[in-house]
């Protein structure tokens, strides 16, 4: 009985022994790790700062542009219009702009092929049909058309892109040569349109849809006049 009374106190001894080591032991390690981050803040607070710093830099070096609109809005304008477009064309052109191609080039010289993609639209303007230019006849309808005219040709900017220059080892190149090759590209897309005969086709295209359109209207005979 005595023995097993012994032997029951000594693991109870060895028990708070151990708790008392755990927590000792658990109480080192949280200083310890107090201690370390105490140590580091100092730091961290650098690191943080040359952050900003560098972030700040950043954007002083490459600012992002921020665009207001005015709230204010003037209408200068308002115009009826009746123009029916009767074609379409997408054209791309490839346009080479140079500048001091010549003995010393390589100095100051300055090359780019730019890569054009352009729209050409062309139609009848109606407003300028009259009165005159219509008359029914024995059942027969016949009609003259206002001449067609190219409405619109533009670049398409998002399409449009500059696909290499060169410029002189002496050179940042020339301020304008870009704005150069859009515009020519512009009139060499319009020049394009014309050579192809998209005034022809155009008037082609509304004959054969106003045919339907009278038609429907219940002219059994049209004629256009040219």
């Amino acid at each position: 009985m005595k023995n097993s009374l012994n032997t029951f106190m000594s693991i109870l001894i060895l028990a708070v022994l151990a708790a008392g080591v755990y927590f000792i032991v658990q109480t080192v390690r949280e200083s310890a790790a107090a201690a370390a981050n105490a140590a580091t803040a100092p730091f961290q607070g650098i690191q943080e700062a040359n952050s900003s710093m560098q972030t700040q830099v950043a954007q002083l070096l490459n600012p992002t542009p921020t665009i207001i609109p005015d709230p204010v809005t003037y209408i200068n304008e308002i115009r009826a219009i009746a123009r029916l477009e009767t074609i379409q064309y997408s054209i791309e052109k490839v346009i080479t702009a140079e500048v001091g191609q010549g003995t010393f080039g390589f100095a100051f010289g300055d090359k780019l092929l730019f890569v054009a993609h352009g729209v050409v639209i062309a139609g009848i303007d109606m407003e300028k049909l009259q009165p005159g230019d219509m008359r029914l006849e024995n059942g027969v309808l016949y009609v003259k058309l206002p001449p067609t005219e190219i409405f619109i040709a533009t670049l398409d900017n998002e399409k449009s892109y500059v696909y290499d220059r060169e410029t002189g080892l002496l050179t940042k190149g020339f301020t304008d040569l870009e704005t150069l090759a859009r515009q020519t590209a512009e009139d060499e897309i319009r020049k394009a349109a014309l050579e192809d005969g998209i005034l022809t086709q155009g008037q082609t295209n509304a004959e054969n849809y106003l045919l339907k359109f009278f038609t429907a209207l219940g002219y059994k005979m049209v004629v256009f006049e040219h």
